[in-house]
């Protein structure tokens, strides 16, 4: 562990080392991790370290390495939680959290919990009622295939004071008995109930159907069954794969333009670290570009996914993805080809099961570059001759899958400073049994019997500010009009950019009419040719934010999503919008706290958190199976430069980029020097 940076992810031996501690110290308890991961060092600490790195001054002071970890003990509540040195081997602190709390969901927890569910003899007894032994499904190339109910596990959500300990809302679905069938095109009408440590069933309920919250408190036999609609190519009936695409080679013969030393990155001026962890997925830690500081930390740190049908129990469908269960935790294993194009670099990340053992995911997060169009031109009229650059981009990505939806995170950077902050959702739509032509104007009807309800999905992200110094300012500017009929202003064609300063801890407003802007700036730090402090700027395109009331839990556990833009002056540990403790939460200790007007802002040690929201009204072409619809938001220099940074970009050039005319393509025998224009 001598050789590990401060900021590089966890490991099997860190794992081993804390979670073994821990059983220690409780003795006979038998312990239940919910979650395990290495935990950030203090900042102070951290800077010290970063800045005798950079730029010399000493030896590098010693950071101990510490893990975190949430527990239980002997399978019922309270929830744990822990931190331990894991440098010198010694339990740091481990207390007990509130009443109520509830830790993260495990991969191998949620297993268990589906295969109690569906081998629970109550449950096995409601199945019974379908009667599904009269029914087979006939594939003309699969042959006569059975019918199977599959379950899937669902964080509870929160509508009671009352709900002190940790439960599952299961729905229940139906398919043919082939592991790549379907579930969602046939969504069951009974939802059972259980506790999730102790797999106890807590009661059966019935989902509604029609218009309104009324249901059939029975199961009764299927005397039709739907055609499931698939998407699979083994299960899609006649399927024939579309013809006429043709290889497109991500190509480099001589190599990728970046360097990757251990967890740090390095590319076309751009510095600093990826490190995945269990929660986030990754963060980005200390970022420069071309020498200069931009941002100490930055990450997606939180989603919240609330549903707007208000039909119980649908009401409680409010998952928080990261905090709930873990985009690490659920990340996918990428593989060359598909997920990433070109030459790529893999990380891995490590979690804990529920026993404390260290489990491998490989391949979680890809590195690679891509061709994005130009990055700038100018053609001298006169002359006739242009100036061209392509747009080279380095993209860092991770996918993670929560049941039904994928989520693909991208963090783009370019060649002349700028960030592109990119979320894609696909996967599969998560659906209700709906009556038979029932047509609602809060769901859509994606198939016979089915209806996806409209839902968003309110990501967080955290960029903990270090432009061009440890001290900066949060500003926002509007375009407004000129006063009308002023000397220098009689035509009435005027405007100006007015700034107005953040001073107290809070959020910003959306103002799209005045194209406001949220930036970050330097006040220590001017500009020589503006003459005005150095800034970066959050480019985030106005969108609605979370629709339901202030006076319900959806809002009271995600108060994060009422604004796009928030402010606060960094604190220890503070990391999670919504809190760190999200699963069944009842009100959310973060954002809602940070940033209660009470801290200065100006001119210190600041975060923004900057909201990506989308709200989606499904749509047929949507199911079974969804394109991937996206969402993204630009962290650009704001007058940072004293010119386009990107002039040392080499020009664009036939002989490096290797095109070839379409002509010479598709004809193998034509001379590579021939051209037709």
């Amino acid at each position: 562990m001598a050789n590990l940076h401060i900021f590089d992810p966890v490991t099997d031996e860190e794992i081993v080392t804390a979670t073994s501690l821990l059983k220690d110290l409780h003795g006979d308890g038998k312990l239940s991790f919910s979650q395990v991961d290495r935990l950030d060092p203090p900042k102070k600490d951290a800077i010290k370290y970063l800045d005798i790195e950079r730029y010399g001054g000493g030896p590098l002071p010693y950071v101990p390495r510490r893990v975190y970890a949430y527990y239980y003990v002997n399978n019922k509540m309270p929830l744990y939680k822990a931190v331990v040195n894991v440098s010198e081997k010694f339990v740091i602190s481990s207390k007990i959290t509130p009443e109520g709390t509830v830790g993260p969901l495990q991969p191998d927890g949620v297993a268990a919990i589906e295969k109690a569910i569906l081998d629970h003899p109550i449950v096995q007894a409601e199945i019974a009622k379908l009667k599904l032994d009269k029914h087979t499904y006939s594939h003309p190339s699969l042959g006569k295939l059975k019918y199977t109910v599959i379950c899937e596990p669902w964080m509870y959500g929160t509508d009671s004071i009352h709900d002190k300990i940790p439960m599952i809302q299961a729905y229940m679905y139906l398919a043919v008995d082939h592991s790549e069938s379907n579930h969602y095109s046939i969504p069951l009408k009974f939802s059972p109930v259980f506790e999730y440590l102790s797999h106890k069933f807590v009661r059966m309920d019935y989902l509604p159907s029609g218009a309104d919250e009324r249901f059939i408190t029975e199961t009764l036999p299927l005397s039709k069954i739907p055609a499931i609609v698939e998407y699979h190519p083994d299960l899609v009936e006649d399927y024939q794969p579309r013809e006429g695409l043709k290889p497109l080679i991500i190509s480099q013969p001589e190599g990728p333009s970046f360097n990757v030393d251990g967890s740090k990155i390095t590319w076309q001026g751009w510095e600093f670290r990826v490190c995945s962890n269990v929660r986030e997925g990754f963060a980005i830690y200390d970022v420069h570009f071309k020498g200069r500081s931009l941002f100490y930390r930055a990450s997606l740190v939180e989603m919240t996914v609330p549903y707007l049908d208000s039909r119980p129990p649908f009401h409680r469908k409010q998952a928080f993805d990261l905090g709930d269960c873990g985009f690490g935790n659920t990340a996918n294993s990428l593989a060359l080809g598909c997920h990433c194009l070109g030459v790529i670099k893999y990380l891995d990340t490590r979690r804990s099961d529920m026993e404390g053992n260290p489990v491998l995911i490989p391949s979680t997060i890809c590195m690679h570059e891509q061709d994005y169009g130009l990055l700038f031109l100018h053609k001298n009229y006169r002359t006739d001759n242009s100036v061209v650059t392509r747009r080279r981009e380095f993209v860092i990505q991770t996918i993670a899958t929560v049941a039904n939806y994928e989520y693909i995170i991208n963090m783009i950077f370019d060649q002349a400073g700028a960030i592109t902050v990119q979320v894609r959702a696909t996967g599969i739509l998560s659906t209700m049994p709906n009556d038979l032509n029932n047509v609602t104007d809060f769901g859509t009807i994606v198939a016979p019997g089915v209806t996806a309800a409209f839902h968003q999905h309110l990501l967080s992200f955290r960029f903990d500010t270090r432009v061009d110094g440890d001290k900066n300012s949060v500003v926002y500017d509007d375009i407004v009009p000129m006063e009308e009929d002023l000397p220098h202003n009689k035509y009435n064609v005027g405007g100006y950019q007015k700034r107005s300063f953040v001073e107290k801890s809070g959020s910003v407003d959306q103002s799209p009419f005045t194209n406001r802007t949220y930036k970050v700036i330097n006040e220590n730090s001017i500009n020589p040719v503006t003459l005005k402090p150095v800034g970066y700027k959050f480019e985030m395109p106005a969108k609605q934010m979370i629709l339901a009331s202030p006076k319900s839990y959806n809002v009271k556990r995600a108060h994060y999503a009422t604004k796009q833009f928030w402010v606060t002056k960094y604190g220890e540990d503070q990391l999670y919008p919504a809190g760190e403790f999200t699963n069944q939460s009842q009100r959310d200790n973060g954002l809602v706290d940070w940033a209660d007007g009470t801290d200065s802002v100006r001119n210190t040690d600041t975060v923004v958190w900057a909201t990506l929201a989308l709200t989606h009204p499904p749509v047929t072409e949507q199911f079974p199976v969804m394109t991937s619809d996206f969402m993204q938001f630009l962290v650009t220099p704001a007058s940072f430069f004293t010119q386009n940074p990107a002039l040392d970009v080499p020009l664009a050039s036939n002989n490096f980029n290797k095109s070839v005319y379409f002509e010479e393509s598709v004809n193998k025998s034509a001379s590579c020097c021939k051209s037709n224009l």
